[in-house]
């Protein structure tokens, strides 16, 4: 806790899902100089905005979490604005925090960068052995560009920045917006809906074939928290459960604890995205201590009690037209 006691920290994106948890847990931390920039306020996509708030908070630590993001749709109708935003803010706010003189600023990717067909586990030393998979490319080679940046600025500036690549994240707080959702949450929206309107069936993109890693979001927020402590090395770190599920057997899990009796249509038409992922976290465990702690069932429990007491509940005259 002495680490925190008298840093100044900027958390980018520090009121969205994974930001608001990583708040928390500087201030568990002792953290008493923490700065949320709000959009409204501070564009990070605009130099000006940027050079005015680190002017304004005198930051020593940048957590950079700030990102546009969205499941395999959004990605596929918006690649140029995923590409462009994602990239925009990170290198601007790097440079920026590097003529600031900020100690230490914290890049947050992705899995997406990864290639299409990295062998599993995926090893960070796989990273740079081939293009990522199609449908969210241009948001994985935004992030993996600030990875590039970090490397350069250090080798260039001695600039401090560490780089970390997270899975995909899930838990209370979550996007549930069925146009940007990411799988579980849009699973768990879809379950609800469908039992709300008395529907025998719930319709999932892709084949249910293709497998994912997942990681509770209070998890990642203290990996993040732990290698702003510990970890001051070039190599980007993984971040992960370390565990592999398929879309189906996930699917089943999550219709299993929303109470969900249906049947699901798998919608072949749609991408599966990238055929399997799941992470070597050997290095997170050895350089910063990080093992993640929470079950893939208890999250999803926790995040399913979440959504329920915060959904839309649909009004009186849908629930009389819908019994």
């Amino acid at each position: 806790m002495s680490f925190w006691a008298d840093k100044r920290v900027v958390v980018t994106g520090g009121a969205g899902f994974l930001g608001s948890h990583v708040v928390e847990k500087l201030r568990e931390r002792g953290c008493r100089y923490v700065f949320v920039p709000r959009s409204a306020v501070y564009d990070l996509r605009e130099k000006a905005d940027i050079v005015r708030l680190l002017a304004d908070t005198v930051p020593d630590i940048v957590i950079h979490l700030a990102a546009r993001v969205g499941g395999i749709g959004a990605n596929a109708r918006e690649p140029g604005r995923f590409f462009y935003e994602n990239a925009i803010m990170g290198i601007q706010l790097m440079e920026q925090a590097r003529r600031f003189g900020v100690e230490k600023f914290v890049v947050v990717g992705t899995v997406c960068s990864y290639p299409k067909h990295t062998p599993v586990p995926f090893r960070e030393e796989d990273l740079w052995n081939g293009y990522p998979e199609e449908t969210n490319a241009a948001y994985g080679l935004a992030k993996k560009m600030l990875i590039v940046q970090a490397h350069a600025y250090r080798q260039q500036y001695g600039f401090n920045a560490i780089s970390l690549l997270p899975v995909n994240l899930y838990g209370p707080r979550d996007n549930f917006d069925p146009e940007t959702s990411h799988v579980i949450p849009a699973l768990i929206r879809k379950c609800f809906e469908a039992m709300d309107e008395g529907r025998d069936h719930i319709v999932v993109w892709g084949t249910g074939r293709a497998s994912r890693e997942f990681l509770y979001v209070e998890d990642a927020a203290e990996a993040i928290v732990l290698a702003t402590e510990r970890y001051d090395k070039p190599e980007p770190v993984n971040i992960g459960s370390g565990r592999e599920i398929t879309i189906r057997e996930l699917c089943e899990m999550i219709m299993e604890l929303t109470g969900f009796r249906g049947r699901v249509i798998w919608d072949a038409s749609k991408p599966d995205g990238q055929p399997r992922r799941c992470l070597d976290t050997r290095r997170a465990e050895r350089e910063f201590g990080f093992v993640a702690k929470t079950s893939l069932v208890e999250g999803l429990k926790r995040t399913i009690a979440w959504y329920r007491a915060h959904r839309p509940v649909p009004t009186a005259a849908y629930a009389v037209a819908c019994p």
